[in-house]
Parts: C-alpha cells; sequence; structure tokens
C-alpha cells in the first residue's frame, strides 16, 4: 500500500473527513453529484504506509478518512461539510456509536486556508445554533499525507449491502442522508 494519495485534477477539489468508520462516510459521499470518487483511506497518524490492523490499535494516530476529490461547481466544500455533521456525531470525542478508538475521531483534513476558514465558521455556526447539546470536538487541521485503505475497504458496502455492519450501522446513515438532501443525490442513485 505504497500509493499516497495528494493529488487531483485541477478542475477538482479535495475534501478529507473522519467520522467514524469509513465505510459510512463512503457509502454516502459516493451519491453525491458533483464527487468523483471516494477512497478510504488513512491521515492523520505517525507511521508510514499504515495497516488496518495498525490503525485499529490507535498506536499510529491514524483517522479513518474518506477522501473525497469532487467539483466545487456542482457541489461545495459547504455542502459537504452540512452532510458530514448529519451523518455522524461531532460531540463524541474518540468515537461514534460501538466503534471507540482515536481512529474514530471526528476530523476534518483541509486542503486550504479556504477550506479550513468555512469548516471554522461551519463548527461555530453549529455552536451558535445549539443544534448538539455538547460542544462540537471536531478537529480542523491542514491535510497530512493520505494513505489509501486496503482495496477490500473500497467501495465496501455496495459489495456488502448485506454484512451485519452494514445493515445496523451503514444503511440508517444512509438513509439519514437520502431523507434530508434528496436534492443533492446523483441522478443515477435517485
Amino acid at each position: 500500500m505504497s500509493e499516497i494519495l495528494n493529488k487531483s485534477p485541477s478542475e477538482l477539489e479535495r475534501a478529507t473527513l473522519g467520522g467514524g468508520c469509513f465505510w459510512c462516510l463512503e457509502a454516502v459521499y459516493q451519491q453525491i453529484q458533483g464527487v468523483h470518487s471516494v477512497v478510504s483511506g488513512y491521515g492523520g497518524g505517525a507511521r508510514p504506509n499504515p495497516s488496518y490492523e495498525s490503525v485499529c490499535t490507535g498506536a499510529t494516530g491514524h483517522a479513518e478518512i474518506v477522501d473525497i476529490l469532487f467539483d466545487p461547481r456542482v457541489i461545495s466544500f459547504r455542502d459537504l461539510l452540512e452532510i458530514f455533521f448529519v451523518i455522524h456525531d461531532p460531540t463524541t470525542l474518540n468515537y461514534q456509536g460501538n466503534d471507540h478508538g482515536t481512529q474514530y475521531r471526528s476530523v476534518i483534513f483541509t486542503h486550504s486556508d479556504a477550506q479550513t476558514k468555512v469548516a471554522l465558521e461551519v463548527v461555530q455556526e453549529l455552536e451558535d445554533s445549539k443544534i448538539y447539546a455538547a460542544p462540537v470536538v471536531t478537529q480542523i487541521d491542514a491535510a497530512p499525507t493520505i494513505y489509501p485503505a486496503e482495496a477490500y475497504h473500497q467501495n465496501y458496502f455496495v459489495q456488502h449491502p448485506n454484512q451485519g455492519y452494514c445493515m445496523a450501522v451503514v444503511a440508517p446513515k444512509l438513509a439519514k442522508f437520502r431523507a434530508k438532501f434528496k436534492s443533492l443525490i446523483a441522478p443515477q442513485y435517485s
């Protein structure tokens, strides 16, 4: 797994988000208009070329993330963040549901000053609106080196919709997204 995700075509932008298990985020972001690709991976840790097994120990410091290439003429970074804050709980430090550990932290890895500004604004708006009973603990950091996860993690929900975790955890998050953001769903998923 020596490939590193660091480049995108000039007309596209990248968004890198972590909010629990990457399978959940991947399943949602794959269905959005203007999203060209979603790669599950690892970011924010100290060791190069981490494996799933090493990330799961918490020792590498990586978060499970999705690296999204999107067309900002079709969908904005702000829209991607608004979806992000609906499909996971940004108030729980280092866990989502039954998934516990720093690898499941809520994090936005930004790729520009503009993205950092938008991320900070969105978090402040959430705090000001008091939508959540607890403070938002989502980290906002400059994008580190991003490593793709192993091949068997890619496109996971599409390949394994009847797997137990997919049925119990991924499918409800996907349904929540589809109910709230109907207008953003790509035509092939409508």
